[in-house]
C-alpha cells in the first residue's frame, strides 16, 4: 500500500510516495527546479497563479511514478500540505476569478488593524486567537473594496491546499485548520466567526463545507485518475498548512513540543494546550491538526519572512556559479560575528513579529577592504538566526519555551553557520530529522485513510539524523553579538 503526499511551496511543488508497510520514502520529485515566480504588481504585493502550481504538482507527480511504476496501481490516499494564509476566489462554475494573493503580501495590513480596532482587541485575541492582520481574511476583503467586479462574482473562497483538493475531486470544502489560518475561526465557539463574517460584510455561503483533517475529503475524478494512471477510489484523505503538517511530520503534536522550518520563510511552531495568543499579534496561535473542540492542541508560530528567500537573493546577486553548499563553505571560513558586517533580512513584507511593520532589509558597516563574499553570506546567516531568536523571546513571553527544536534536514538548516548560531544564542538543542512537508503529508493521509492506527504510529518512524548542542566556548560571543544586532533593530522599528 502507498500513499501521495503534495506540498504546495510558493517555490516549489513536491511530491513525495510513501511505502505504507515499511514506513519509507520510495520517491520524490519536485518542480520547477528553480524558484516559481512571486508577481508583485504593486509595492508590498505578491500573487501567484494557483494553475502554475497545478501544473507543477503534475510535473513532480509524472516523475515520480513513473520511476515507480509498480506502485501506481497500490496508492490509496494523499495528504495535501500547502502554502498558508493565501486567498484563492473560484465562481459558481469552480473557474478562478484572479491569481492568489498569496501570504507574504501585505497589501490587506491596515485593513486588518482597522478591523481590530472596532471589533475591539479583547474580542479578536480570545476568539480569534489573533489581529485579523494581513490575514485571508482581510485579503478577502481588501477584494471586497477594490475590485467589486470580481468580489460579484465569487461563489467560494479557498486556502491554496484547498484549491489543490478541488482540482483533484472537483469539490470545494476546507477545514478547521484553514479557516483558523485565515482568521475565521471562533475557537471558544468553535464555529466560523459570524461577528467577524458580518463585519467584513461577507456572507455564510461563500465559506466551503468544513471537513476533518484526518478523513475522506473526497474522492479522485475519474478522469484525472485515468490521466495519473492510479485507482477511482483513490481519495484525499488529508489537508494541512505547511507549518502545522511539518510539525506534523517531524512528530510534534503535543503541548511542550517545538518544531521549526526554515525555507522561503522561517517558522518556529510550538503547541499548547491552551488558547495562547500575544498582545500585540507578534505571534499567531492556529488550531493544529489534532486540535478538537474537547482537547485544544494550538499550534503558536513565529513567522519571519526573510530567511532562505534572503539567502537566494545573495545567490542570485553575488554567487551565481555558487552553490548553496560552496556558499556554506566560504561563510565558514569568516569568523563569528562577520568582522562587523551586520544584516537585518526584513526584505519580505511587513512582519508580524515586527508589529506589521515593513522596515526593509540591510546590510550595515560594509567595509569594501575588508568584507567579501563570506561575509556577506556570514551575516546574512547570523542574520536569520538572530531573527528567530527575536521572535522566540516574544514565544518565551506567551509561554512557548524552546529548549529542544525540531526540524528536517533541508534549507537553512544544511547551513552550518545558521543552524550552530541559533542553537548557541537560544540555548537550544537542534534536532535534525530525515523528513519533509511532502512525506509528513504522506504519512498523514496514511493515519487519515486508515492505514495507521494512531498519529504517533504514522509519525513516530522518522530517522534523527543529527542535534546541534550550544557550543559553551561560542555561546557567549553569539550572544553578545546578538545583543548589538537587536539594540540596532529596535532603533530601526522606533524610527
Amino acid at each position: 500500500m502507498y500513499t501521495l503526499g503534495f506540498d504546495i511551496g510558493s517555490s516549489s511543488v513536491k511530491v513525495s510516495l510513501l511505502d505504507v508497510a515499511e514506513g519509507t520514502l520510495v520517491g520524490s520529485s519536485f518542480s520547477p527546479k528553480q524558484e516559481m515566480t512571486i508577481e508583485s504588481g504593486a509595492s508590498s504585493w505578491a500573487e501567484q497563479d494557483p494553475m502554475e502550481w497545478w501544473k507543477h504538482l503534475q510535473i513532480a507527480l509524472d516523475e515520480v511514478v513513473s520511476q515507480n511504476p509498480h506502485c501506481r496501481e497500490k496508492i490509496q490516499s494523499i495528504g495535501i500540505s500547502y502554502q498558508m494564509h493565501g486567498l484563492v476566489l473560484v465562481d459558481s462554475d469552480k473557474k478562478l476569478l484572479r491569481p492568489s494573493i498569496i501570504w507574504c503580501d501585505s497589501r490587506a495590513v491596515e485593513i486588518g488593524r482597522q478591523a481590530q480596532e472596532d471589533l475591539g482587541k479583547e474580542y479578536c485575541l480570545s476568539h480569534l486567537l489573533n489581529s485579523p492582520g494581513n490575514f485571508t481574511a482581510s485579503k478577502l476583503k481588501w477584494v471586497k473594496d477594490n475590485e467589486p467586479a470580481v468580489y460579484e462574482k465569487i461563489d467560494k473562497f479557498m486556502l491554496p491546499g484547498d484549491f489543490i483538493a478541488m482540482m483533484i475531486t472537483g469539490t470545494v470544502n476546507t477545514t478547521v485548520g484553514g479557516l483558523s489560518e485565515g482568521i475565521f475561526w471562533d475557537f471558544p465557539e468553535h464555529e466560523v466567526s459570524s461577528r467577524l463574517l458580518d463585519y467584513y460584510g461577507f456572507t455564510k455561503e461563500m465559506v466551503p463545507e468544513i471537513v476533518e483533517t484526518f478523513a475522506d475529503q473526497g474522492q479522485i475524478k475519474p478522469e484525472l485518475a485515468k490521466q495519473w494512471g492510479i485507482p477511482e477510489n483513490v481519495t484525499v484523505a488529508y489537508r494541512a498548512g505547511d507549518q502545522p503538517n511539518n510539525a506534523l511530520s517531524l512528530n510534534v503534536l503535543e503541548p511542550g513540543e517545538v518544531a521549526a522550518t526554515a525555507g522561503t520563510s522561517g517558522v518556529v511552531y510550538g503547541i499548547s494546550d491552551r488558547f495562547q495568543y500575544d498582545d500585540a499579534s507578534r505571534i499567531n496561535s492556529f488550531a493544529h491538526v489534532n486540535h478538537e473542540k474537547e482537547a485544544a492542541r494550538v499550534g503558536v508560530l513565529l513567522c519571519i519572512n526573510g530567511t532562505g528567500i534572503l539567502n537566494a537573493w545573495l545567490r542570485r546577486s553575488i554567487g551565481e556559479e555558487l552553490s548553496y553548499e560552496e556558499m556554506n563553505k566560504l561563510a565558514e571560513v569568516v569568523p563569528c560575528g562577520s568582522e562587523g558586517l551586520r544584516v537585518y533580512p526584513f526584505g519580505n513584507g511587513a512582519e508580524r513579529v515586527l508589529e506589521n511593520r515593513n522596515i526593509g532589509a540591510s546590510f550595515e558597516n560594509l567595509h569594501f577592504n575588508l568584507h567579501g563574499k563570506g561575509h556577506m553570506i556570514r551575516a546574512a546567516h547570523e542574520a536569520i538566526a538572530y531573527s528567530f531568536y527575536y521572535g522566540m523571546e516574544v514565544m518565551q513571553e506567551a509561554g512557548i519555551d524552546t529548549n529542544v527544536i525540531r526540524a528536517g534536514y533541508a534549507n537553512m538548516f544544511l547551513s552550518p553557520i545558521f543552524r550552530e548560531t541559533l542553537s548557541d544564542v537560544s540555548g537550544a538543542d537542534i534536532e535534525l530529522y530525515e523528513t519533509d512537508g511532502a512525506l509528513g503529508a504522506a504519512r498523514a493521509a496514511a493515519y487519515g485513510s486508515g492505514c495507521y492506527f494512531t498519529l504517533k504510529e504514522a509519525c513516530g518512524k522518522v530517522a534523527k539524523i543529527q542535534t546541534i548542542q550550544p557550543n559553551a566556548q561560542k555561546q557567549e560571543v553569539a550572544r553578545a553579538n546578538y545583543r548589538i544586532w537587536k539594540e540596532e533593530l529596535e532603533k530601526k522599528i522606533n524610527q
